[in-house]
């Protein structure tokens, strides 16, 4: 067994659904386990609308599977109903079990979708936050969100997009304020719960007051 030198604060993280990892103690065959949780992480890296992976996209050397054990834990994963398996003429396709892995299967069953997603195990997470936290990227937002990994640390962004989201304010030009205001004026890493009113003001007014004005 090679040792692991552990977890990094710069690398992606996907997302388990608690009522998955309620389920553990009830799978009990290794392949299965191994598909499912798979799917779970390849799907989070899929970039596009579609939200399914064909047979191939199981890979066997990532896995530590061989086909015939990929097929018997996808024949599983179907059984117990994490995944779900949907087919037209562009091929077959599985996909999660979840509100969205849902909707692109009946849309995908329906034709209204064809199977286009590119799949980047690279993602970076500042994109997964502006997805999960605003809404679907463009390729202007994308070219934007790439600069901002340049010029700032990844650290950072999930506590500006954290703020963002506790203020109301979807929006990316708030978020990259917050992350130039660190930049230029230093982050102040305090949280005192004395000063609770100062820290509500902080990225409410001044240079962030054009984001609250009312018509």
């Amino acid at each position: 067994m090679n040792s692991f030198n552990g977890f990094t604060s710069s690398e992606t993280f996907t997302q388990i659904p608690d009522s998955f990892l309620r389920l553990i103690n009830e799978i009990d065959d290794v392949a299965e386990l191994k598909v499912t949780l798979y799917a779970i992480y390849r799907i989070e890296h899929l970039e596009g609308n579609f939200r399914g992976l064909s047979e191939s996209d199981f890979e066997d050397e990532a896995l530590g599977l061989s086909v015939e054990q990929i097929q018997l834990g996808l024949n599983k994963s179907l059984e117990r109903k994490t995944m779900l398996k949907t087919s037209h003429e562009a091929g077959v396709f599985y996909f999660l079990n979840s509100p969205r892995g849902r909707l692109s299967a009946e849309a995908f069953a329906n034709g209204q979708i064809r199977p286009t997603q590119s799949y980047n195990p690279n993602k970076s997470n500042v994109f997964k936050l502006y997805e999960e936290n605003i809404g679907a990227l463009t390729p202007l937002i994308a070219d934007m969100l790439r600069d901002a990994e340049k010029k700032y640390p990844s650290v950072w962004f999930e506590e500006a997009f954290e703020i963002a989201v506790g203020r109301n304010v979807r929006n990316w030009k708030y978020i990259n304020a917050i992350l130039n205001s660190w930049k230029e004026n230093g982050k102040d890493e305090r949280r005192d719960s004395k000063d609770s009113i100062q820290d509500a003001k902080r990225y409410t007014e001044g240079e962030f007051s054009e984001f609250f004005k009312r018509d």
